[in-house]
């Protein structure tokens, strides 16, 4: 594999950077090549502006085409071209962040929000149906992505009856939203629960855990997300009635497998 590991955390001594240098230890031990974007070491910039794609700050800013614009005329801004350089080489994408506020730190968020524009991880059409290739079929597909996420919650109230709600539902927005749509294979994320009570012993734990989901990243089957092209959803992208059962609504209907509860 060829891994792009991205990770957000303000503090270099964090169980995040821990997790981090371990893991990708392990990706050399297994023969893996790795790349690193640390946004908090690069103290990278997370705000869109005007000046991303040289764009005139004295006309309206239409983020969607003028980040086009500036990907086809060179111009984006060279923090983010060096990370498309870096996804471009990727055949695999590790994001990898503490769950804050029920999402990720701001800093990543904007690393995804900057990074992923259009006509990089969207904006291709069909053009025979003039459907956009999105969800399962998008400019990124071919490439396959892990969420590694820690929380101070136990693990159980990250769960289908826990008062946090279900991990996959929470990372959906990114899961779905944003990996799967842009064509990437999402296998099922990795939690490390009770971050703010780690010892040396779950410590160690924890960091098995992560070696052996890296071990097996590349054979690991993906989160069954439904392919928008692929029938399931009618020509206003709308799931098809007889796929939408009473008892699936929300993210569930976006399966065609219920992914496997977390496990601790």
């Amino acid at each position: 594999m060829k891994v792009l590991w991205v990770s957000a955390h303000p503090d270099p001594r964090s169980l995040n950077a821990s997790l981090q240098a371990d893991g990708l230890r392990a990706l050399d031990a297994y023969g893996h090549e790795a790349r690193v974007s640390d946004l908090r070491a690069m103290k990278w910039n997370p705000v869109v502006d005007a000046a991303d794609y040289a764009h005139d700050p004295a006309d309206r800013l239409h983020v969607g085409r003028a980040s086009q614009r500036a990907l086809h005329d060179g111009t984006l801004s060279p923090d983010i071209r060096a990370e498309q350089q870096k996804i471009a080489w990727a055949d695999t994408l590790i994001v990898q962040f503490p769950l804050w506020w029920y999402g990720m730190p701001a800093q990543l968020k904007g690393w995804f929000d900057r990074v992923f524009v259009n006509g990089f991880a969207f904006g291709l059409t069909d053009p025979a149906t003039g459907r956009p290739h999105r969800y399962g079929d998008g400019p990124l597909a071919g490439k396959r992505a892990m969420v590694v996420v820690t929380a101070g919650a136990r693990a159980a109230t990250l769960g289908p009856r826990g008062v946090n709600g279900d991990l996959n539902d929470l990372l959906f927005p990114l899961q779905h939203g944003t990996l799967w749509y842009t064509g990437m294979t999402v296998v099922p994320p990795l939690l490390i629960p009770g971050a703010d009570r780690i010892t040396p012993d779950t410590y160690a734990t924890a960091a098995d855990r992560l070696r052996a989901r890296l071990r097996t990243l590349p054979t690991t089957p993906p989160l069954a997300f439904r392919h928008q092209n692929s029938g399931d959803y009618d020509d206003e992208l709308l799931l098809r009635p007889h796929l939408a059962a009473p008892r699936h609504h929300g993210p569930a209907a976006h399966y065609t497998t219920p992914p496997a509860p977390i496990a601790p």
